[in-house]
């Protein structure tokens, strides 16, 4: 059986209808992130384990921990993690939902156009967290670790608190995973007609400079996360631009063919014109054979 994408829906509902929908797709969402945030919060402290073991590798081996100097710090940071690990888990609900309220008005060529995107924003979102957890967080935290020891005659400890060290890996976290979605965000200028693949290749020097002022910006001030965030990011700008090109030699192709169609239709109605004329004239030439 093919896969076909049905086109735009031809009813009209009315604007009472469609807030109706809106608000039921919203609450859809609400629930599933409660559904997801309660979940999450049953599993909060293995969540939280699962998020400290690059500090963790980060220290000597017996040596490091996490402390809380208010009373209830701990608990807010339960609940911070429940509520981030259950968006990450009802997401996909959510996107679907907010899908299901687009998609019927568009057409079936731009639901197409759009199936791509929503299938590389979850990956590239989770490339960048990933690299986040696994190279950059261990990376950054051996580097600050490593400005411990002594200073005048007395020892300087890290003792970082549970909830500046959250903080600080949902920093990185959302950092990562938002900005590795650089090629959507341009694939869709490029795909809406804003910006064009010569326009961002003459801009590339400036491109590099916003690149590596952005991951100043978004990473904790040590020059490694820096790096490591620029250098994929600019990968990910480069890769853009070579699939801007397959794209509008895609597009390209497809201008041409519909072209020969128009200009095949356009012969046959020449051709059935006139084949229409001679049929009259030879119509009206034996109307006149008779007459005589």
């Amino acid at each position: 059986m093919a896969f076909s994408v049905k086109d735009i829906d031809e009813t009209r509902a009315p604007l009472l209808d469609h807030l109706v929908e809106l608000r039921a797709r919203l609450v859809r969402s609400v629930i599933a992130l409660v559904i997801g945030f309660a979940v999450c919060f049953a599993f909060a402290d293995p969540i939280l384990g699962f998020l400290v073991q690059p500090l963790r590798e980060a220290f000597p081996e017996g040596e490091g921990q996490l402390i809380f100097t208010k009373l209830p710090e701990i608990f807010f940071v339960e609940l911070k993690v429940a509520l981030f690990a259950g968006f990450m888990v009802s997401f996909p609900v959510i996107a679907n939902q907010l899908w299901a309220f687009v998609a019927p008005g568009l057409y079936a060529q731009e639901k197409k156009a759009f199936l791509p995107f929503l299938i590389a924003t979850p990956v590239l979102f989770l490339g960048g967290a990933s690299l986040a957890y696994w190279v950059v967080m261990p990376t950054a935290f051996r580097f600050f670790l490593g400005f411990g020891g002594e200073a005048g005659g007395m020892e300087v400890q890290a003792l970082p608190a549970a909830g500046d060290y959250l903080s600080l890996v949902m920093q990185f976290i959302l950092a990562f995973g938002m900005t590795f979605l650089l090629p959507v965000l341009l694939m869709l200028l490029h795909r809406a007609g804003i910006v064009s693949r010569g326009q961002l290749a003459g801009a590339r020097r400036y491109v590099i400079v916003g690149v590596v002022a952005l991951a100043a910006i978004v990473t904790p001030p040590d020059p490694g996360s820096q790096v490591i965030l620029a250098v994929p990011l600019l990968l990910l700008f480069e890769g853009s631009l070579l699939l801007m090109r397959f794209q509008e030699r895609a597009m390209g192709k497809g201008d041409s063919a519909d072209a020969d169609g128009d200009e095949d239709g356009d012969e046959r109605t020449a051709e059935s014109g006139g084949s229409e004329t001679a049929g009259n004239s030879a119509s009206t030439d034996s109307g006149s054979f008779k007459g005589d």
